[in-house]
């Protein structure tokens, strides 16, 4: 009798930091550095902060949930789990909305950028680029290998380094080294509690992906452990880069106002570095851009290719693969058709519009964690009520709070979309009357891109 493959254990904790490191692509912290400095009237930093008190708390959710169920997680598992499928298929649902979007916005960012450098090429004309070449590599199956993520990682870091180091050459030649220590870039007269709120709705979008190291679980050494160490670490490593980068930035160019707020770190690279590190900031924040964009393509595709093939999507369509090349091509060309509103954006409605999704299921893991006491106090196990209660409620109201402060039309179409998704979930289950199909599978698509 033959026995079916089973993932092997074999990751340790720097491991999974690493690789949840990777999975944030630090580098977007100046990719979008501009936009927040101007919802926040020049206070980045501070929006960052509001941001990783979110994602800490909501960290430690999901550390207690890969406590509760060691398996390859997300949201939409622990959901499941722990409050009900129904609500469980609306938090996956929810989520599905970022991975559509989220090659969009990465392909937006890389367009504004190289726009800003080549005035005379319209937007447009990048963002088509990005994704004939980006749908044309994915749908001939085009593998990035692991280790090249962690040189991409490595080249990324590089380049923080030495703008963070020529930012504070600027500072210290014009106001000595007293000016690095201000406190405007945290509050000054043109920011508010409001516009900081605001702005932290939007820097959550660095953070996205933080959680994403929970698909691992099945591979890690001592995952109870491990696991919620993993996390927390990254989510602490990775917000105390952004805020440091943010700080150090917000004081070479203080306040909000810039010529073009979606580039604003272009400029700002020009001005620290001159024209070569000017052009080699470009370099290593499109390159981050394509390959970030060619993973979230590929990615969102099995996820929509694992949901028709459990009948979650209609099969015909989306459950399929190309005979030829073994990819989901149809759905690597409705991802591509999706990416084209881009040209209709700016880069901070099209960062709310998956952040909509992002704090949906942030909110709700937080909830399913104070479900998931209650369930195991009915049966007779007495958890930590300040880890599974106190903890997860503060979590859930903050993150509920930066839902309601994202952009108005992100809101709107988050709430459609979810709409949407119970009319899906209303016909599969036949009224509601019974379970929809467990996505099980999903998670390992996912994973396994």
């Amino acid at each position: 009798m033959t026995t079916q493959p089973t993932l092997t254990r074999t990751l340790k904790l720097p491991s999974l930091v690493l690789f949840g490191l990777a999975y944030l692509t630090p580098l977007i912290v100046l990719g979008i550095f501009g936009v927040i400095a101007e919802a926040t009237g020049g206070a980045s930093p501070a929006a960052y902060l509001i941001a990783l008190v979110a994602m800490l708390f909501t960290a430690h959710s999901y550390g207690r949930m890969a406590v509760a169920y060691p398996v390859a997680g997300s949201a939409y598992t622990y959901v499941r789990k722990s409050i009900d499928s129904r609500a469980g298929f609306l938090v996956g649902w929810a989520v599905l909305l970022d991975y559509l979007f989220l090659p969009m916005v990465i392909w937006l960012i890389g367009g504004s950028y190289l726009t800003a450098q080549f005035p005379g090429v319209p937007i447009g004309a990048w963002i088509v680029g990005f994704i004939v070449i980006t749908t044309a590599l994915n749908v001939v199956g085009i593998k990035v290998a692991d280790k090249a993520n962690y040189v991409l990682m490595a080249f990324q870091l590089l380049v923080i380094v030495f703008f963070v180091a020529l930012s504070i050459g600027n500072v210290v030649s014009s106001s000595g080294a007293s000016g690095l220590a201000d406190t405007q870039p945290f509050f000054n007269d043109t920011s508010s509690f409001a516009t900081i709120s605001a702005g932290a709705a939007i820097a959550a979008y660095s953070f996205l992906g933080f959680d994403a190291v929970t698909t691992l679980t099945e591979e890690t050494i001592e995952p109870r452990k491990n696991m919620p160490r993993a996390i927390m670490l990254i989510a602490l490593i990775g917000g105390g880069i952004f805020v440091v980068v943010s700080y150090i930035t917000q004081l070479v160019h203080p306040g909000g106002v810039f010529e073009d707020s979606a580039s604003a770190a272009s400029a700002i690279a020009l001005q620290i570095g001159g024209q070569l590190f000017g052009a080699v900031f470009l370099a290593g924040l499109v390159m981050a851009q394509f390959a970030s964009g060619l993973a979230a393509q590929a990615s969102a595709s099995r996820l929509i290719y694992a949901m028709g093939r459990d009948s979650v999507l209609p099969k015909a369509a989306f459950g399929r693969l190309s005979a030829r090349f073994h990819t989901p091509v149809l759905n690597l060309i409705v991802i591509g058709v999706v990416g084209l509103i881009a040209i209709f954006l700016d880069v901070a409605t099209s960062t709310s519009f998956i952040n909509f999704g992002a704090f949906t299921a942030f909110t709700m893991v937080n909830v399913a964690v104070i479900a998931h006491y209650l369930r195991e106090r009915r049966a007779g196990n007495l958890l930590n009520p300040v880890s599974y209660v106190a903890v997860p409620v503060v979590g859930a109201i903050v993150c509920a709070y930066l839902l309601s402060q994202l952009d108005s039309n992100a809101i709107t179409l988050g709430l459609s979309w979810l709409g949407l998704g119970i009319v899906v979930l209303a016909l599969i289950t036949r009224g509601f009357r019974t379970a929809p199909p467990e996505m099980a599978a999903t998670e390992k698509e996912t994973a396994a891109v």
